[in-house]
């Protein structure tokens, strides 16, 4: 039954398509969240990580380097089960949103602060002799010019945060992925391997393609407009 073409498969798809379609909303409400999250934390650690005070950088960076030389799993993980044994677990998506959001904002962390790097230091300098205090000059000055050259890598990195909502599945959730398994393992469904993982791939590809086909159009604008994702 395991076969592409089978009917038997794909009737049980398709009469079992709510479990796909719960699966596919608890992906994409785990992934929003956590969106919102990264895009929060990136922000403000890329913010820090380009601050005058040295402390402060120096947080930034080691969260930076903790996170992103750490496993998003391992992470996932220990935040589930270490919050259950101690008596004050998050719940599956809960604990999704928070591991996903804080390892995905390490890496936009990097893409705001180079962006911001890439831009000339007289502008900073123009700036300050103006009067306007950091945070004025980031975000009325400094940020809006780095929109062109942070979009398209962010956009990868909010991809690479959908994918990788799979990691819920080895914390017990409800993913995509992970009904995904408990339907082609089931009693009254088991066997229908190849439709039902075709099934999960679309409905990843719906989510992803179009934040991956906006980073791809965004570098390409910027190539005709200039050729380069510098300023």
């Amino acid at each position: 039954m395991s076969g592409i073409f089978s009917g038997e498969a794909w009737s049980l798809i398709l009469l079992y398509k709510n479990t796909f379609f719960l699966g596919f909303f608890n992906t994409f409400r785990t992934a929003f969240a956590g969106i919102l999250l990264a895009m929060a934390l990136g922000l403000s650690f890329g913010l820090m990580a380009t601050s005058s005070k040295k402390l402060i950088r120096l947080i930034a960076r080691i969260y930076v380097e903790l996170v992103q030389n750490t496993p998003v799993i391992l992470q996932c993980c220990f935040l589930y089960y270490a919050l259950a044994f101690s008596g004050h677990s998050l719940g599956i998506i809960t604990t999704g949103i928070i591991s996903l959001g804080i390892y995905t904002a390490a890496y936009m962390a990097e893409v705001i602060r180079a962006g911001i790097e890439a831009i000339p230091v007289g502008q900073k300098e123009a700036a300050s002799s103006q009067g306007f205090n950091y945070l004025d000059r980031m975000f009325l000055i400094i940020l809006p010019q780095t929109i062109k050259i942070i979009l398209p890598p962010m956009a990868n990195q909010l991809v690479n945060l959908i994918k990788n909502t799979s990691c819920l599945y080895i914390i017990g959730g409800s993913d995509l992925i992970s009904v995904t398994y408990s339907f082609v393992t089931g009693a009254n469904t088991g066997g229908a391997y190849a439709p039902a993982y075709i099934i999960t791939g679309l409905l990843f590809f719906i989510m992803c393609y179009p934040l991956s086909h906006f980073a791809s159009s965004w570098e390409n604008y910027l190539k005709r407009k200039g050729g380069s994702l510098n300023v």
